[in-house]
């Protein structure tokens, strides 16, 4: 296993093309999908074991982390970011690894915040994190710039959430780190709930009453494919539409119109007026015509689906002396030629995995 996932580390640096162009601001790939969203892995390290993601049994304790040098600095991160906001990219998400874990992470959201879009907006710049650290640095991270933040909890019983984190970590703790980032501003919250069959499937009902009512918005995200490490089974996947049916029979729901072309998240209202829930569904319900999302590793790599099987060094074009035209011309010929609709493949496929060779490790790219 440990041999697939250094394979997938590995990366070609793109081509230059002969005739360099200035960015127009928007960039489209071969399926017409825009380049808006940019997710950002500041580190593959992570506190946590969770078992759909970086099981103990292939990160354990002999487990080989990047050499801090081979990650991406926050000058080299926020250089990359500048030329992805050129090309139309409007949301930059930091993710890991868990995020927190990187030192002086404040600096770098306060460099990435000042960057501005082509028309002068403001990045809309939010995070994802498991929320062990959030309770401590949720004003910092505000006060640094950060927008939003997004928490990981699986379970509000403390024993299947320990179960799942697999470090014996408290429900309680990820709570208090979610009512200190609503306090500071980075609201609101979006919580996220991978729902597997048999470990966690009783807990769809008591998250949803536990939020329901509250400035927080709890989504619900199908047992995904991601990597090589997790073991996934068809048969541990819960289809949204069985969560939406859990719900709806003691907290009656209705579907909800999407806030923009590309959300991952169906939006269902309940009711009564008692909020919205969230339901991503990329097994059952592939929403890959409207994925407008790239991906850059920790160690600089672009990946331009969650399900790649290889990336594209950015990172040598950086160290390799190259210009921000020529970075920018890459990256545009990289998106035009982006045709990658895995889900939809796997989904045509009743359920099984798409051909393509091993994926890249969600601990690698985030999510």
């Amino acid at each position: 296993m440990a041999d697939k996932i250094i394979f997938l580390n590995a990366g070609r640096p793109p081509a230059i093309p002969a005739q360099l162009e200035t960015p127009s601001g928007r960039v489209t790939d071969q399926l017409a999908r825009p380049l808006h969203d940019l997710r950002i892995s500041i580190t593959d390290r992570c506190n946590f074991r969770c078992v759909y993601c970086m099981p103990k049994a292939v990160f354990d304790k002999e487990h080989a982390y990047l050499p801090h040098s081979d990650l991406l600095s926050f000058e080299e991160i926020t250089r990359l970011a500048a030329i992805f906001v050129a090309h139309g990219v409007e949301k930059i998400r930091l993710t890991g690894g868990e995020p927190l874990l990187r030192k002086n992470i404040e600096r770098l959201v306060g460099m990435l915040s000042a960057l501005k879009t082509p028309s002068g907006r403001d990045l809309d710049l939010t995070l994802t994190t498991n929320g062990s650290l959030l309770a401590k640095k949720a004003q910092t991270l505000r006060d640094a710039g950060l927008r939003r933040v997004t928490v990981s909890l699986d379970s509000l019983d403390d024993a299947t959430f320990r179960r799942m984190n697999d470090v014996d970590f408290a429900v309680a703790d990820v709570l208090r780190g979610i009512d200190a980032a609503h306090a500071a501003g980075l609201g609101p919250v979006k919580i996220n709930m991978v729902v597997k069959a048999g470990m966690n499937e009783a807990e769809i009902v008591p998250m949803a009453r536990h939020f329901k009512g509250s400035p927080h918005l709890l989504r619900f995200i199908e047992y995904m494919d991601v990597g090589a490490s997790n073991g996934w089974n068809l048969a541990e996947v819960i289809p949204s539409a069985e969560v939406a049916r859990r719900i709806g029979a003691v907290m009656p729901l209705v579907p909800v119109d999407p806030n923009y072309r590309g959300e991952t998240a169906a939006r269902w209202r309940y009711r009564d007026g008692g909020g919205e829930i969230g339901l991503i569904s990329s097994v059952t319900q592939a929403f890959c015509a409207d994925c407008t999302r790239a991906r850059l590793s920790t160690e600089g790599k672009l990946y331009t689906c969650l399900f790649a099987s290889r990336g594209h060094d950015l990172r040598a074009l950086l160290r390799g002396g190259r210009s921000d035209a020529e970075i920018s011309s890459a990256l545009a010929h990289l998106w035009r030629a982006r045709g990658d609709r895995y889900s939809e493949l796997r989904a045509g496929n009743t359920g099984a995995p798409a051909e393509g060779g091993p994926k890249v490790e969600m601990s690698y790219i985030g999510g």
